[in-house]
């Protein structure tokens, strides 16, 4: 956002060096802030309904950026270390500045079968009015469930 002084001078020197460039959509484009961060949270497991794991997962945006795109892959294990499934999770949008709080559904697998989560792939990381980035970079990852999870 453009921040312009009220002064008389602070105007002039506004209308002369900036505005003649200024276009709507450029104070529309979003940013990655450098060091900005994404934090992954999987915060809690809890029996679906129907059998099965509901899954808990926190996500608090600290890049300066929304994502329009956010889709994680991941692969779950057992308690003997062989992958169970594979998963696939569309967290998107994640707005800038704020935690979002996602659940998603586990069929068929109790949550205390699910020893680790592994996250091997973001299919789709997209910043609002951005080019795809890897996710990796930006990513925290942390568990607060018996189940570790794991990059």
């Amino acid at each position: 956002m453009l921040a312009i002084s009220r002064t008389a001078t602070g105007c002039a020197l506004a209308l002369g060096f900036g505005l003649s460039s200024f276009s709507p959509g450029a104070a529309l484009a979003e940013e990655p802030v450098p060091g900005g961060r994404l934090l992954v949270e999987l915060n809690k497991f809890e029996p679906a309904e129907g059998g099965g794991c509901r899954a808990y997962f926190l996500f608090k945006n600290d890049t300066g950026s929304s994502f329009e795109a956010f889709q994680m892959s991941l692969a779950l294990f057992d308690k003997t270390g062989v992958i169970d499934r594979l998963l696939s999770v569309d967290a998107a949008p994640l707005p800038v500045a704020r935690t979002t709080l996602k659940l998603f559904d586990i069929p068929g697998l109790a949550c205390e079968d699910i020893a680790q989560v592994l996250l091997h792939d973001f299919p789709a990381c997209t910043p609002q009015n951005g080019t795809a980035l890897d996710c990796f970079g930006l990513v925290d990852i942390s568990s607060r469930t018996p189940a570790a999870l794991v990059e």
